[in-house]
Order: C-alpha cells, then sequence, then structure tokens
C-alpha cells in the first residue's frame, strides 16, 4: 500500500474503534453497568476483528458493537457484484456494526454500520458505505420526527437521496414490506479529497448516539403486556429474515470468510413466526404496519391517524 493509502486506513481505524468505545460505554452505562464481552483476534492474514456484545436481562436484551479490520486477496461478491471492474481485486476495509435489540417492545431496535474500503487495483480507489436505521415495534410519530431531523443535520442537503436509498434498502420484498422507518443509507461515497469525505462520515458517526439514547430514554420504561412483548418477537422475525435474505453486510461477512458468531452477532436474542399473526384492525399493532412502515416524510409528517 501507498503512504496515502496506509494513513486513510489509519484515520478511519482510529474513528470507528474511539467510537466503538464510546458507544459501548453508554450502552453499558444504560443496562446499569453491565460489561460488554471482549474477545479480540487478529486473523492470520492481518488485520483485526473485535466484537462486543452486551446479553442480559436489562433494558438492552442484547446489543453487538463489532469492529473489524479485513485483508483480503479477492473482494467478496457481495461488494463488487455492482462493480465488475473490481471482481477479484485485493482490498482492505475497516468497519464498525452496531445493533441494539431492547427488552421493551416500546423502545425500537436501530442499526448502524460504517466503513471503508480501499481496493488494490491500480488506479487505487476507496469509498466509504454505511448509514443507520430505525425499527419500532410501535411507532411514535415524536421519535420518527426526532430521528429523521437528526439525521438531516448531519448530513445537511443529502439527506434527501441517503433517506430514499435507505427505504429502497430496507426492504423486503417478499413481505412487500418495510423492515422500519428507515434513516440514512449511502454507498460508493467518494470525492478527489479524502479528508472532505471523511468528515461527512464523523458527522454520521457522532449523531448516532444521542439521537437513538434519547428516544431510549424516552420509551424505556413504559409499561408492556404480554401482548406487547409477543408482537415484539413477531417482529424481530421480518428483522431477522432481512438479515438472513437481504442484507449485503451479512453476504459480505460470510463471503471473506470471517467468523460465523461475529457475522450473525446482530440477529435478535428471541424471535417468533406466527402463521398469519393476528392483527386486530385499529390496533397499535396496525397502526405499525399500515402506517409507520410505510416510506414517507417523517420531518413534516401527517396528522397520526386516529
Amino acid at each position: 500500500m501507498s503512504g496515502s493509502d496506509i494513513l486513510m486506513i489509519k484515520t478511519a481505524k482510529e474513528f470507528l474503534q474511539d467510537l466503538q468505545n464510546r458507544i459501548c460505554g453508554r450502552l453499558a452505562q444504560i443496562n446499569g453497568d453491565q460489561s460488554f464481552s471482549h474477545a479480540p483476534k487478529t486473523p492470520s492474514q492481518g488485520g483485526l476483528s473485535d466484537p462486543r456484545v452486551l446479553a442480559g436481562t436489562g433494558p438492552i436484551e442484547k446489543a453487538a458493537v463489532n469492529f473489524t479490520h479485513s485483508i483480503g486477496a479477492s473482494l467478496p461478491k457481495a461488494v463488487s457484484e455492482s462493480r465488475s471492474d473490481l471482481a477479484g481485486s485485493p482490498f482492505e476495509a475497516v468497519s464498525l456494526s452496531v445493533i441494539v435489540h431492547p427488552s421493551n417492545p416500546f423502545v425500537p431496535t436501530t442499526h448502524m454500520n460504517l466503513r471503508l474500503f480501499i481496493v488494490k487495483k491500480e488506479p487505487v480507489q476507496w469509498h466509504f458505505g454505511g448509514g443507520y436505521d430505525l425499527t419500532p415495534t410501535y411507532g411514535f410519530i415524536k421519535d420518527a420526527q426526532h430521528w429523521h431531523l437528526g439525521a438531516r443535520s448531519s448530513v445537511e442537503e443529502e439527506y434527501e437521496s441517503m433517506k430514499k436509498k435507505c427505504d429502497e434498502y430496507f426492504y423486503l420484498p417478499h413481505r412487500d414490506e418495510q423492515r422500519g422507518i428507515g434513516g440514512l443509507f449511502f454507498d460508493d461515497l467518494a470525492s478527489d479529497n479524502f479528508n472532505f469525505t471523511f468528515t461527512k462520515i464523523e458527522k454520521i458517526g457522532e449523531s448516532f448516539l444521542p439521537l437513538y439514547t434519547e428516544i431510549f430514554e424516552r420509551r424505556r420504561s413504559e409499561p408492556f403486556t404480554d401482548k406487547n412483548r409477543s408482537f415484539q418477537l413477531f417482529r424481530r422475525g421480518r428483522y431477522a429474515e432481512f438479515n438472513l435474505l437481504l442484507d449485503r453486510g451479512t453476504k459480505y461477512g460470510l463471503q471473506s470468510g470471517r467468523r460465523v458468531e461475529n457475522v450473525l452477532a446482530s440477529m435478535p436474542p428471541l424471535a417468533a413466526w406466527c402463521y398469519e399473526y393476528p392483527i386486530e384492525k385499529g390496533s397499535p399493532e396496525h397502526l405499525l404496519t399500515e402506517f409507520f412502515l410505510k416510506p414517507r416524510d417523517w420531518i413534516t409528517p401527517a396528522n397520526h391517524p386516529t
């Protein structure tokens, strides 16, 4: 690698590892200072795998905050399928993936991923990808508006295009259903100036935790019933379907030879499938599927349906 490539990896790696530490610290605090598991490994080809998982009985049922520094001889198909000219090229990548599955059904699940890819093919090419999204079991206009206002503030004029890509990506075609209420999604983000583009990534990464924890704190003490819990597990089943059938990150992890436990750390701890789950028209569960799981303008939304 050239000196500039090494510097790009170093810059992104330091930021993502620092962000990993801060996110883990805050989530552990939410869960009563419960510790994350921490077992970093150095693969034979170099790099670093640093998965951190929290699982317990507190407000967070499961969280995974995984940093990966990958070095490979051939770009995985999940990355190169849209860029056939790069197929088979050696690569280096750093990424941070975050998933939080809360215990309370009224607290939404969230996911964030930030990554830098460098393809070692002359001329060397680099790009950032990632974003964050929110998946509620029970929808609240206040939460959706807060989430998208914060997302827009972090990317400004690029919000509309990143929101649209997020809605398009987190969609289950076999269910004809969105995974959640979206957020930001981007791929192949690059420019002639690495530092300029990296600053955008920093802003997105820094905005994530305050946005999510405000919603978490607002909803964590909501009383819930067995029915609410049942619906949460049912909705987690849809989340699992997306991750296993459609998610490019899962495919990339498996194709690149990463440890399967790390790749599937984003899966919910418990989920359920029910044949024709009974949803009463006009219920909060019906409101989720018929109103919240539709792409829409969340910043200036229509009145909440009654």
